[in-house]
Parts: C-alpha cells; structure tokens; sequence
C-alpha cells in the first residue's frame, strides 16, 4: 500500500469504513395501509381489535395506542387473546377482563374462548366490526391463527364484520411442508386441515378459512401489504421485531419452530426456559452421539453442535442437559419440519430413555397418529416424509386460490 494510501485510511473516520447495511425492502403492513386512508374502511363503525403485542408501527407504537389517539377512528374494545393483549401472561395464560390502564379502554378475554360464548362477548362489547391484527409465525400449531378462525366464526354468529390486518409470515411464504391435520385430531393447535409449514399470512389464511372451512362465511375484508415477497425471511424489512410470545424471541425461532416444537410431544427438553427455545433440544442422560447422528444426515441448510443447558423452567427446570443447537446457515435451502422428523428420528435410535408424551399430544402436533406410529415401527425420515406427500399435494393446491401476493 503506498503512502498516500496509507495516510489517507488513517485520516479517514472509522464510521465511512464501516461497509453498508443491506437496504431494507420497503413494506407496509395491513395497519399502516389503513391508517394511511385514514381508517376509511371503519368510518361509521364502533370499532374492536384482537392483538397483541405484535400489533405495532414501524416506529414500534402500538397500533391500539395510535387508534385510540386518533379522531378517524372510533376504537371502542379490545380483545386479548393467549397472553394478554400487552403480552404479561406465560404460555396457556391470559390477562382477563379488565380496563387497559393506558387508554381506558375495556379488554375481553378471548383466549380459549369459542362459538357462541366468544359470539357473545362480541355482542356485549357493543362493536359493529372486529379486526385483526397478529404476527404469526408460519406453523400450523401456532395458536393465534386459530383465534383468528375463532373470532371469524364468532362474529359470523354475532353478525359482526370482519377486517383482518395483514403482515408478513416470517419465514417466507414460498410454499406449503408437513402433514396436513386429520380432522379427528383437531384442537386449538389445530382446528382444520392445513400443512404444519402453511406458507401463508393471516389474511391469506382468513380468506381460506372463509372459503373452505366456516359453515357460513363471515363478512370477510382484508387489508394487504404492499412490499411484501413471498421468498423474502422477515430481516428484509424495515420492521421491529416482538415477540409474539414469550418463547418465540427472535426470527431465528420462528425459522426452526414449525419443526422443533415436536419435541413437545416428547419427554426431551424444546428449549423452554433458555435463552434460545426450539434451536436447544436435549435430555438428561443424552450425549454428543445424537449431534453426530443428526449431522451425518447432511440436513440441507442445517448443522448440529453437540449442547449442554439447564433449563430455568419447564421440562428438567434446574438441571443440566444434554442434546443439540441447530445452526441453520442456509435459510432457503432449510426445511424446518423435515429437519424435526429427522431429529425425532435419531433421538430415538441414539437415546434409550426416548419416549412420547403419555397423552400422545405429538398425535395432535403432526396432526394424526401416522408420525408417531411410523417412527416407533422403524421408519427412517425420509419413509415418514414420504407418507404426507399426498395430502400435501391436494392442500397445496387448494392454498393457491386463496393466495394474495405473488
């Protein structure tokens, strides 16, 4: 390097060396369209929103805040679902009937609420149209798309209109991987047949659920994106990230999460009470051979590092385990539930103390009995992925007439 050069990097502030930020793809959600019009869809309405704290501006306002302080809207009720509409409840949790501090304003309790009960809490609250507003995180067992269902069904049966606010899916919404629910093993992490990977937002799945499932439709509006691609994970916009529960602290959980919440089902550690929930997966008695098992496969976009935790709550709260850390370092090329079964898999065949959930509630997770089954007779990952292929086929094909983005 000559001289010159030299002087002229040394006269030279750190901060222009710093290399350039990839620009973010500008994005606006659902909310952000709406206010942008000012709330003309809700002129003349009394107006109740399903949240939580996932339902923010860019700016990281909260969009009830900014409707309450706004004359174009006339914002009357709140609706919480599981963990609270300001998010202070742990999971199977909620924040009850009370009156948000902040705006005054009354806050129902839906969570686990459904049919006519939740019908009728929409007639008491006194709005003429519910809208919706939540992150989703991409995978069928997520419970707030099936408050989403919920509250359609209900309003259908309180005679409500419904507006759903749509935002991203985080992991992309590429295309559909997993099984598809049998409808014996509905629940609320699983009211209909969808794929557990659906590759959808919620406004694309409200207009499914309106289209396939809902005995009688509901007066259905959907507010989209503009900006959003499908193939695009959620750091490629200029939008803050909250975690829409307590466990799912990052993007990078959300990434896993349609596949490593399995462990569920199981009596291995997911990762509840660490730092980093479903990327952690372990037991006690559990050694580095299930890391070098797994990582033989040659997962595509996956690797597997030997790990030592000690969970602070949930399953061997206050005692060091012994499992895996996923490191996904090929996000386009990762499949998240193949990745799951294959950890399934290998977990059994390395660790003598594998077992289910005594209520089979991997049945319910899946969405039948045929994971569970197979992979206790033997089968290999790929013999139990080819047993969903079918189903997979038909519900992808039934998702692209409900798709709003291209």
């Amino acid at each position: 390097m000559s001289l010159t050069r030299r002087a002229l990097l040394a006269a030279t502030p750190a901060a222009t060396l710093t290399p350039a930020q990839p620009k973010k793809t500008a994005l606006r959600t659902g909310f952000e369209q709406l206010a942008a019009h000012d709330y003309t869809r809700l002129n003349g309405q009394r107006i109740g929103i399903v949240t939580n704290p996932t339902g923010i501006t860019k700016d990281a306002h909260h969009i009830v805040d900014v409707m309450h302080a706004s004359p174009h809207v006339n914002l009357t009720a709140v609706f919480g679902p599981e963990h609270g509409f300001r998010g202070t409840a742990q999971a199977g949790g909620s924040e009850g009937r009370h009156t948000d501090p902040a705006t005054r304003l009354p806050v129902y309790d839906t969570y686990l609420k459904s049919g006519q009960p939740l019908a009728d809490i929409f007639k008491t609250s006194g709005v003429d149209t519910v809208v919706f507003d939540i992150q989703d995180v991409g995978a069928r067992f997520y419970t707030y798309i099936w408050t989403l269902y919920d509250c359609m069904e209900a309003a259908q049966l309180a005679g409500k209109r419904f507006v759903v606010l749509d935002r991203p899916n985080p992991v992309t919404g590429r295309t559909a991987q997993g099984p598809v629910l049998h409808r014996e093993f509905a629940t609320f992490v699983g009211r209909q047949p969808i794929a557990q990977a659906h590759g959808m937002t919620v406004a694309e799945l409200a207009r499914l659920f309106n289209g396939e499932f809902l005995k009688t439709p509901v007066r259905l509006e959907t507010v989209p994106m503009t900006g959003w691609k499908r193939s695009e994970f959620y750091d490629a916009w200029s939008l803050p990230w909250v975690p829409p529960s307590p466990n799912m602290p990052t993007p990078d959980t959300a990434l896993v999460y349609s596949g490593t919440c399995l462990f569920e089902g199981t009596n291995l550690s997911e990762g509840r009470g660490t730092t980093r929930p479903f990327e952690l997966l372990g037991a006690e008695g559990i050694d580095g051979r299930w890391a070098a098992a797994v990582d033989q496969l040659a997962l595509p976009g996956v690797h597997f590092r030997e790990a030592y935790f000690a969970p602070t709550f949930s399953k061997f709260q206050g005692k060091t385990v012994g499992g895996v850390q996923i490191h996904v370092h090929d996000r386009a090329a990762f499949d998240p539930v193949r990745t799951g079964i294959a950890l399934l898999v290998t977990a059994k065949k390395v660790w003598s103390g594998f077992g289910w959930r005594s209520d089979h509630w991997i049945d319910n997770l899946t969405g039948s009995a045929r994971v569970r089954t197979a992979i206790d007779a033997g089968a290999g990952t790929d013999e139990v992925v080819a047993g969903w292929q079918e189903e997979l086929r038909v519900f992808r094909g039934i998702r692209t007439e409900y798709l709003l983005y291209k």
